[in-house]
């Protein structure tokens, strides 16, 4: 049976209240008393309940962690700078995916709130206008990373999609290219308007024309490969030589296709991703993206939880990204 405090209360001789207050180094007890009691319950081979403590402080030290799904290679390293931080602060991480449902989303952060979590951290919501307005039922903090919803919401640290968006389109056009195309994702609304407005920036100024016709938008709900060759007959129509895609599994769904089809990448088309994931270096050809420093944005999340946890004032925060140059670009054939 596990050692309790009423078992060393009674090897030392002294009261329960006394061994409690020793181990929480109260003032009322004296330094002798409550070295020896620690001693003693360190002999007796004593583990503090994290349930109690909990009740006493009115916090669990938890953290709940709500991502897409763990299947979105976007989440792992997110997951672990969330985990970095927490660990070191020692807090627990809970995780859960809402697997981009709304309904869901909101259960799960409902769910967390019933286990009496400190805070909550959502990765990619698409209720990030509903959180404040249910902030004095929920009555934790919630930071969102990379929040997917227009509106109000509470706390966010966020990548500058438009900043990224701009080095990809920008590196396309140094190369040559004049025909180039936006893939978009339609069930991600706000980051795809933010990175569609970066690749319209960067046409406007190099001086190139906006043509709706060069922006595509492949059905979400395809996997990679069919929503690769969805629009890889929607490319070869239109002549175009360069297309920036909306994410790196987007990219390497074209490039497969390309594969598929016998169309030579970078030669008669480059393709430019954005996220930097780790299969973006493996495939053939290694694909040129926009690096998003994942594990950073859960850093800053995690920390912004726990300014928040101790009273700080925080303010949102945007990351810049950079350009990661591989295999998949090269100047157009001519």
């Amino acid at each position: 049976m596990p050692v309790t405090i009423k078992d060393i209360a009674k090897a030392a001789g002294v009261s329960h209240t006394t061994v409690s207050r020793a181990l929480r180094g109260h003032s009322a007890i004296s330094a002798e008393t409550t070295a020896r009691i620690r001693k003693l319950a360190q002999e007796m081979g004593y583990t503090p309940s994290a349930v109690a403590q909990s009740l006493l402080a009115q916090r669990t030290r938890t953290i709940g962690l709500v991502i897409t799904t763990t299947a979105d290679p976007f989440t792992v390293q997110v997951v672990g700078g969330v985990e970095y931080v927490a660990q070191t602060a020692g807090y627990s991480v809970f995780l859960s995916s809402s697997h981009n449902d709304p309904d869901r989303e909101i259960a799960v952060v409902e769910t967390f709130h019933r286990r009496r979590v400190d805070a909550i951290i959502v990765t990619s919501s698409r209720l990030g206008s509903l959180y404040k307005s249910r902030l004095d039922k929920i009555q934790v903090p919630i930071v969102l990373i990379n929040n997917q919803e227009e509106g109000e919401y509470l706390y966010s640290v966020a990548v500058d999609d438009v900043q990224g968006a701009q080095l990809g389109v920008q590196h396309l056009i140094e190369l040559g290219h004049r025909r180039i195309g936006y893939v978009g994702l339609t069930n991600r609304p706000k980051s795809n308007r933010r990175r569609r407005q970066g690749y319209e920036t960067a046409m406007k100024n190099a001086g190139l024309p906006l043509d709706p016709s060069l922006i595509f938008s492949p059905i979400p709900d395809h996997d990679i490969f069919e929503r690769g060759h969805e629009t890889l007959e929607q490319i070869l129509q239109r002549n175009v030589t360069a297309v920036f895609c909306y994410n790196d599994l987007t990219a390497i769904g074209l490039s497969l296709a390309c594969r598929d089809r016998g169309i030579a990448v970078p030669e008669r088309l480059s393709i430019v991703g954005f996220d930097d994931i780790d299969a973006a270096m493996y495939v053939t050809p290694p694909l040129t993206t926009v690096h998003q420093p994942r594990f950073e944005l859960g850093q800053l999340a995690m920390e912004m939880v726990l300014d928040l946890l101790n009273g700080q004032e925080v303010q949102d925060k945007t990351v810049a990204c950079h350009l990661e140059v591989r295999g998949s670009t090269a100047p157009p054939a001519h």
